[in-house]
């Protein structure tokens, strides 16, 4: 391995060429983690067309998943940043149709969300508001939020999250966890609902009580609802992660 600026080092494995963070404990929450392969002695057919493997035809092994595959099941090489390799990898049918959607996350509604947008936060019950601006850190850990005052929300401390639309409310019904966010389909950037706002729970840093966190559109409805929806879909990718 060699050491490259910006806290990050170089690092060859088994499947390739990995850009990841010095200390491990700054990984990106949306990352995961590289798989053990199924070992060559245990795969003696492609694990999806079921081809016996010879001279001739060669096995291959998914850098997403880890199974085992002839080269025409498993000839697609796609980038993967969610394991942070340089290069685009080998995969499967499977896992690059998952790796191609998610490149919409990092090419787009990454950079929304590194952007910022500005919104009026009331923490926990307080009656008192503030417009602040809020965008993911470089390091995609937290949430900053700016304004008079500053406050950071960590991601991995999330608890549930509540995408507000035109006309709705919070109540017990209207609450989406990582779970149901993974089946919630109803916000997005050309959809006929528009984000208007997020209710988060989360528990800060050295507090085992959650905290409630409400944040608003402010006067820039559309670049608000576009950075909720941007927010929306990494909460699916940090529930897939902690899933892992």
């Amino acid at each position: 391995m060699s050491a490259v600026p910006d806290g990050k080092k170089l690092v060859r494995s088994p499947s390739g060429l990995r850009m990841v963070p010095e200390n491990g404990a700054f990984n990106s929450p949306f990352s995961l983690n590289e798989p053990q392969w199924v070992p060559d002695k245990e795969c003696g057919r492609c694990m999806q067309c079921d081809t016996k493997f010879d001279f001739i035809r060669r096995k291959h092994h998914c850098r997403r998943c880890g199974r085992c595959f002839c080269d025409k099941c498993c000839s697609k090489k796609v980038a993967l940043p969610r394991m942070c390799f340089v290069d685009p990898v080998r995969q499967c049918a499977e896992c690059s149709l998952a790796s191609q959607k998610e490149m919409e996350f990092y090419d787009k509604q990454l950079k929304v969300l590194l952007g910022g947008g500005t919104f009026v936060v009331t923490l926990g019950t307080s009656e008192k508001s503030e417009t602040m601006t809020c965008r993911l850190s470089n390091n995609h850990r937290y949430l900053f939020l700016d304004g008079e005052s500053h406050f950071e929300v960590e991601l991995s401390r999330i608890s549930s999250m509540q995408i507000l639309t035109d006309g709705s409310s919070p109540g017990e019904n209207d609450i989406h966890t990582y779970t149901s966010l993974l089946d919630t389909q109803y916000i997005s950037e050309g959809g006929t609902s528009r984000a208007s706002g997020m209710l988060l729970h989360y528990k800060p840093m050295g507090s085992q009580d959650a905290q409630q966190l409400r944040m608003e559109a402010a006067d820039d409805k559309k670049a608000s609802a576009l950075w909720l929806a941007a927010m929306h879909k990494a909460a699916k990718l940090l529930y897939e992660a902690r899933d892992q």
